[in-house]
């Protein structure tokens, strides 16, 4: 079989004892289940000789992974549900729901909202095939408003205010514990998490990131906060407010493992979004009502808090 990557690994005194699958997903990019796959489906060695996902390590072993060629993705038109707070001919504001995937991956082929969004209209050509249209983006169980390009030019115009940081987003969220200030900047380099490639960190040498929030409430053991973006990196709130000791409710990556209230996710809503409109210049503003469920727990933790 043709093979698209090789991975190459020693074990060292870390890794004895430690299972193949464990061992290979906490050393690289690869998810466990897929580490697993690959041993079960013989693409994997010790020292050589094919080894089971089960197989226990001892110090100085070779391991060799050989990853096949992914399967091409295309983004096929489907008829999905959309809701959609404005719309010309050059972009599309949408709000999406918690749970629904952006735009097709591995693992993740189809139902996003690329997918539903190209049933309804024609999106911008720049990113290919994957990600049509797609200008920035927002975690699978985050809710809330993107803007989608529908032309090329649209498409270049609002990613250059991302980047020049000139458009607006501003998100809400519910975090552990009771943040000491009323507002503050967070301003922390991200990239990978050297321990775990599938998480992002604050980290020395990462990208700079630079998120300002604002407290709204205060409920004792949680605080309600309205989060703006100056950067948008990967998980860039989520990790930042995990950073400062307030990890998000319901955040099963950088949250807390006890949780008393049962989400979906974390809960954070992209609540408002602003740009430059790419045609006419005209300064767009649009806002967004939380998700129920995010309602529904405000509405418990004031509750407790009155009572």
């Amino acid at each position: 079989m043709s093979s698209a990557e090789k991975i190459e690994l020693a074990v060292d005194g870390a890794g004895a004892g430690m299972r193949l699958d464990k061992f290979l997903s906490e050393n690289s990019s690869l998810s466990r289940s897929y580490a697993a796959k690959l041993a079960s489906d013989g693409m994997v060695k010790v020292n050589g000789a094919y080894a089971d996902k089960k197989h226990k390590l001892s110090p100085g072993d070779i391991i060799t992974a050989e990853l096949p060629e992914p399967e091409a993705l295309e983004a096929e038109p489907q008829d999905i549900p959309l809701d959609i707070v404005y719309e010309d001919d050059s972009l599309i504001v949408v709000n999406k729901p918690q749970g629904m995937v952006v735009h097709p991956a591995p693992g993740n082929p189809d139902g996003t909202l690329v997918n539903g969004l190209l049933y309804h209209c024609r999106l911008s050509g720049i990113n290919g095939v994957i990600r049509p249209g797609i200008v920035h983006r927002i975690d699978k169980d985050t809710s809330g408003l993107l803007v989608v390009a529908k032309t090329d030019a649209a498409h270049e115009q609002l990613s250059a205010q991302l980047k020049e940081r000139k458009a607006l987003r501003q998100y809400r969220c519910i975090v552990n514990g009771n943040i000491k200030n009323d507002d503050g900047t967070i301003d922390a380099p991200i990239g990978r998490n050297p321990n775990d490639r599938k998480k992002m960190a604050v980290v020395c040498g990462g990208r700079r990131a630079v998120t300002h929030y604002r407290v709204l409430e205060r409920f004792g053991r949680y605080t309600y906060v309205e989060c703006t973006l100056e950067t948008g990196r990967t998980h860039q709130i989520r990790v930042h407010m995990a950073h400062i000791g307030h990890s998000i409710v319901g955040d099963p990556v950088y949250g807390s493992k006890k949780e008393q209230f049962k989400t979906n996710g974390q809960l954070l809503h992209a609540k408002t979004i602003g740009f430059v409109h790419p045609e006419t210049n005209e300064l767009m503003r649009f806002d967004s009502e939380l998700p129920g469920y995010f309602e529904e727990i405000l509405k418990k933790l004031r509750n407790m808090a009155g009572s």
